[in-house]
């Protein structure tokens, strides 16, 4: 018994142990650290796959009009991310301000910077519902929309954009949770959104339960019904009485100038760092739309798991910007470079989980959203070449979240203008118009994105893992 414990323990230091420098006052062991960073890792993980899993049904019920259909809505995500890029990064920093502050202890500080974010990003709300209906359809044409896809979309884009505010509201707030820790909450209420939006959908898009049938109009209705649900359940945790982050109406309000700098100091490298990935993943949808719709429909289908290395690899992430930024908020500079080597061990094992599912569900997996011979041929070969950045992914979402955590966006920013905004276009481009032109047996129109973004997670995870092992994001100051 005792060699095999023995045994265990040699096991588990292999896989898990690495060594640390101990700050002082840290007295977490390395299986408490562990511990700390799968309770908040495991609800927005499991809040990621399930959101995933949503999107992937809503995509399946989208694509019973067809393969235009699934185009349509497809082409909003950018300009829809676009829009969306100014408030996700205020709460980029709202989540790293509060995360410092909890770790100082401050709590009154903490609450004051999530009141703040949320007047701020009411404002950028309302510019975005106004900029939304109003541009919809040169933003579309913007991301490569065709004759066959224009219509259905500036429908759907017009539709979302009335939910802008209230989907504004629930970053903020799941934002200042997630810097507390509090992924739980989050959970919930994403979860709760997107349960009505899949309900909703197949109600409205197919006609059932005696609803209309309204296609992709329907859709529509359904994401801005959704949206606006999970903000009702995000407002009504906030307002709860008992709460770290317990908002009381009524009550004194004032901005500051420091919460405000840190808060500017961190969304506007945010900002930079979601501009460059958005031109590069629009130029990148475009370059795929320009091919034919079958190809972009076939993208569409691969990237439903390919976020799953995302989505999961962000549970991870968000607990690392948590742990790092309450770590530095409490100047323990060791237990933060030490929460990055815990993700990273997470990560690895995550990886294998979702190569192996990607690489034994290739050819079953694009039967759900499409009936279509040559789309499933195509996803099937797709799925192979995305094992090869499955690993360089993970690391790079969790790496990129620790350094978030830190304040250090600025370089998370040059990275996406070198490799999402410059590398990946490029190489996309290379792949799926001279190569395949070149070598039209080996399906490179639709694979050839795939190796793009192979190249990309390859990239990003070199230059990521280089700023980390320099160690110098442990010394900014928010």
């Amino acid at each position: 018994m005792d060699s095999m414990t023995g045994f265990k323990n040699k096991l588990m230091q292999l896989l898990f142990g690495f060594k640390r420098e101990l700050d002082e006052n840290d007295t977490d062991s390395m299986g408490t650290m562990y511990k700390k960073v799968l309770t908040i890792a495991w609800p927005a993980a499991l809040e990621g796959l399930l959101m995933t899993l949503m999107n992937s049904f809503d995509t399946m019920m989208v694509g019973t009009l067809g393969s235009a259909a699934i185009a349509s809505v497809g082409l909003c995500a950018q300009p829809r991310m676009i829009m969306l890029l100014v408030a996700q990064s205020l709460c980029t920093g709202t989540t790293a301000v509060v995360a410092r502050r909890k770790g100082a202890g401050n709590h009154e500080a903490a609450l004051s910077c999530m009141k703040q974010s949320l007047v701020v990003i009411t404002g950028i709300g309302v510019l975005m519902t106004i900029f939304g209906y109003l541009l919809a359809e040169p933003l579309l044409r913007l991301a490569g929309a065709a004759d066959d896809t224009i219509e259905n979309g500036v429908i759907y884009f017009r539709i979302i954009s009335m939910a802008f505010i209230p989907n504004c509201w629930t970053l903020c707030i799941c934002a200042a949770m997630r810097g507390i820790g509090k992924t739980r909450i989050t959970m919930v209420v994403n979860m709760t959104a997107n349960i009505v939006n899949v309900f909703l959908n197949y109600c409205l898009i197919g006609g059932h339960f005696g609803f209309p049938a309204w296609g992709v109009r329907g859709a529509a209705i359904a994401t801005a019904v959704g949206t606006c649900t999970g903000s009702v359940v995000a407002i009504i945790v906030v307002m709860k009485k008992g709460g770290y982050l317990s908002l009381r109406p009524f009550t004194r309000f004032k901005f500051d100038k420091y919460t405000l700098k840190s808060l500017v100091t961190v969304g506007s490298g945010t900002i930079a760092e979601s501009v460059f990935m958005r031109i590069g993943f629009l130029l990148n949808g475009k370059l795929i739309a320009g091919i034919s719709t079958a190809a972009y429909a076939t993208t569409q289908i691969v990237q439903q798991v390919s976020a799953l290395t995302f989505t999961l690899g962000d549970g991870v992430s968000s607990a690392c910007t948590s742990l790092v930024g309450q770590s530095l908020g409490a100047n323990m500079k060791n237990k933060a470079k030490s929460y990055v080597k815990v993700g990273q061990r997470i990560s690895i094992f995550m990886s294998i989980g979702i190569m192996l599912f990607a690489f034994f569900g290739r050819n079953w997996l694009p039967t759900l959203f499409t009936d279509e011979p040559d789309i499933i041929h195509a996803a099937s070969i797709c799925f192979i070449v995305l094992l090869i950045g499955i690993y360089p992914q993970n690391q790079r979402v969790m790496v990129a979240g620790c350094l978030r955590g830190a304040g250090d966006v600025r370089y998370v920013a040059l990275v996406s203008l070198v490799s999402v905004a410059i590398l990946r276009p490029l190489t996309t481009w290379f792949f799926c118009y001279p190569m395949a032109s070149w070598f039209p047996a080996l399906m490179l129109g639709y694979i050839g994105s795939w190796i793009s973004f192979d190249v990309d997670a390859l990239v990003r995870a070199a230059m990521l893992r280089h700023r980390i092992n320099k160690g110098e994001w442990v010394n900014i100051r928010l």
